[in-house]
């Protein structure tokens, strides 16, 4: 909890949003803590929507053949079936509520070719809680853009994950030299105060 009174001055809910990172059914099958995972991210958004902080999930929508980049053209031939674009794979594993946002995006920042920097900049939001999966690929690589873009990105440790555990730890183990780490319980706990 003293992280949390650190921090505190920076989770006003007025000026939050929860970020679920990618969390398709694709997805949230191969990771390592699937059912406490799921567990602790639908208690986290809940818990928002009842302090009135925006919950948004993003959504990995590839772009056609001819438009995607040469890198994930190559990734993409790598891929089991349940990842192709087009299959059920894709779709959410957690469903949104009527006020949640779904934010459809292409690449592993949640900045890039996105209008969720307007979106956050319009409603006077500068603090970003991040879930969800990957740990080591999209929720790293945005936390660190929202870093330099003068946001305040806090990872919730056991509401993001991987396939891949170790990369997950490793990730962790990076962003906590850099901006706060929090727990789905301390967060809650914050909130209820």
């Amino acid at each position: 909890m003293d992280n949390l009174v650190e921090i505190a001055e920076y989770l006003e809910p007025t000026k939050t949003v929860l970020v679920l990172w990618d969390v398709q059914k694709m997805l949230v099958d191969a990771i390592f803590n699937r059912e406490e995972f799921l567990e602790n991210v639908t208690n986290l958004a809940a818990a928002a929507r009842k302090k009135g902080i925006p919950v948004l999930f993003t959504k990995i929508t590839p772009l056609s053949e001819r438009f995607e980049s040469p890198g994930r053209k190559f990734m993409r031939r790598k891929m089991p079936a349940g990842y192709k674009p087009g299959s059920d794979g894709y779709d959410l594993a957690l469903h949104p509520e009527v006020d949640d946002i779904v934010l459809n995006k292409n690449t592993a920042s949640i900045f890039v070719a996105t209008n969720f920097e307007l979106m956050m900049r319009n409603a006077g939001i500068s603090t970003v809680l991040f879930t969800g999966i990957a740990t080591e690929i999209g929720v790293e690589s945005s936390a660190r853009d929202a870093l330099n873009r003068g946001f305040f990105p806090v990872i919730v440790s056991d509401a993001v994950s991987s396939r891949d555990k170790e990369a997950h730890l490793r990730s962790l183990t990076n962003l906590k030299n850099m901006l706060p780490i929090v727990t789905k319980q301390e967060l809650v706990g914050f909130w209820k105060k």
